[in-house]
């Protein structure tokens, strides 16, 4: 009996010692929230982090965590920096999976879920050129100010966590039908003071929290090298002149463009956009010394092509040719209205790919008085063949004014 002891004795010592780590952990993970440590008895929260253990043994949990690396300590630094509890990080995973493409049918979009309004509230631009509700830093920056503003509202972080998902004036309501802002109060399934999915929210974010933060949940799995990446800054933000094109950055520092385009989501076009003397884009930090030695201005004509209008095009036709929406090739040669002269050059930002040399031989020809199928076969060198079969001409009858396609 006494050697059976002295042999299970350290392993009972050490299993002791390992709950006890994990439920302080516990404790300190809902007072951050300001919730009271006996919300560690709430079985649907703990059925939830059972089940969800089982669940992200698939590998979901994970690998979001490992996809989101490079940027996750940069979110926790700018939470750092507006005094919000790091573990919010896991409402942004709970809003978004930490997917940059995050799109839900209410139109919410990124990382934190911003509506349209809601973003332009908090400061993010969504226009044409970019949709900053995909900006890694951005987003962040606009989520913690409306997180903040929230605490500053409700007076605890478990209400700024609920308001973000149900909304503040739902949530008030709430708190004054209940005559109570006490979490086991609102989460009350028979009153239902706020939404179920409000309830299973706040839960679920402190679940998700509470196994980010189990070292022995990381390393029984084949992702504990997790545990030692490190909390610096991984992403470094770089300004660029207007039209500069992630390709270009790509080559230039030498990443693969998939990698630069994830960090890089809010940016529409792949390129800068053309409106401001600057913009921001992000690279991984190991990458800023390259960029700092490699990186020059290069004329926007010599990235981009250069368009000259021919007769009977206009800016719809033109943007369909190369698939830029008309508003760009307006913006990106400052045109104050639509109308093109002949022979006319406009820079159209587009990828420099072989496949847009076909689509550079096509025109289109303007028919004049006089113009007859044989005629205009002759002066383009194409037949009448051709001309019937790309316009859908059926007889021989052309109309003054009518535009032809052509191809050389």
């Amino acid at each position: 009996m006494k050697y059976f002891l002295l042999i299970f004795l350290p392993v009972l010592v050490s299993a002791s010692l390992t709950f006890d780590t994990n439920h302080n952990k516990e404790v300190s993970i809902l007072e951050s929230f300001d919730i009271e440590a006996s919300f560690l008895y709430d079985p649907i929260l703990n059925q939830m982090k059972n089940s969800n253990k089982t669940i992200y043994k698939d590998k979901r949990f994970f690998k979001a965590m490992d996809d989101a690396y490079l940027f996750i300590p940069a979110i926790k630094n700018i939470l750092a920096q507006n005094n919000i509890p790091a573990e919010f990080l896991f409402l942004a995973m709970a809003e978004s999976n930490f997917s940059t493409r995050a799109y839900s049918k209410k139109r919410a979009s990124g990382l934190w879920q911003f509506i349209p309004s809601t973003g332009k509230l908090y400061g993010l631009k969504i226009d044409q050129y970019v949709d900053e509700r995909r900006d890694l830093v951005k987003s962040t920056e606009a989520a913690a100010k409306f997180l903040t503003h929230l605490h500053k509202k409700f007076g605890k972080w478990y209400l700024a966590a609920i308001a973000y998902n149900c909304g503040g004036g739902r949530l008030s309501r709430a708190i004054k039908r209940a005559k109570t802002d006490d979490l086991s109060v609102l989460l009350d399934p028979k009153k239902k003071y706020i939404p179920r999915e409000s309830r299973l929210y706040i839960r679920k974010i402190v679940a998700l929290a509470m196994m980010g933060n189990d070292e022995q949940f990381l390393l029984n799995s084949e992702y504990e090298y997790l545990l030692n990446r490190a909390n610096a800054y991984s992403i470094a933000t770089v300004k660029v002149p207007r039209g500069e094109s992630l390709n270009r950055i790509s080559k230039l520092i030498g990443i693969p463009l998939d990698e630069l385009k994830k960090l890089n989501r809010h940016l529409k076009y792949d390129f800068a956009p053309p409106y401001l003397k600057g913009y921001e884009m992000y690279i991984p930090y190991v990458k800023l010394s390259d960029f700092k030695q490699k990186y020059f201005e290069e004329k926007i004509q010599n990235i981009y092509r250069v368009h000259v209008v021919s007769r009977g095009e206009n800016l719809s036709l033109i943007g369909k040719k190369y698939g830029v929406n008309y508003k760009v090739i307006m913006d990106f040669n400052k045109l104050k209205n639509s109308r093109l002269s002949l022979k006319q050059k406009l820079i159209i930002p587009i990828d420099n790919k072989a496949k847009i040399e076909k689509i550079n031989s096509k025109f289109y020809y303007m028919v004049k008085s006089g113009d007859t199928l044989e005629s205009i076969s002759r002066a383009h060198k194409i037949s009448v063949k051709s001309l019937k079969q790309q316009n859908s001409i059926k007889g021989s009858l052309i109309k003054v004014g009518e535009r032809l396609k052509l191809y050389e």
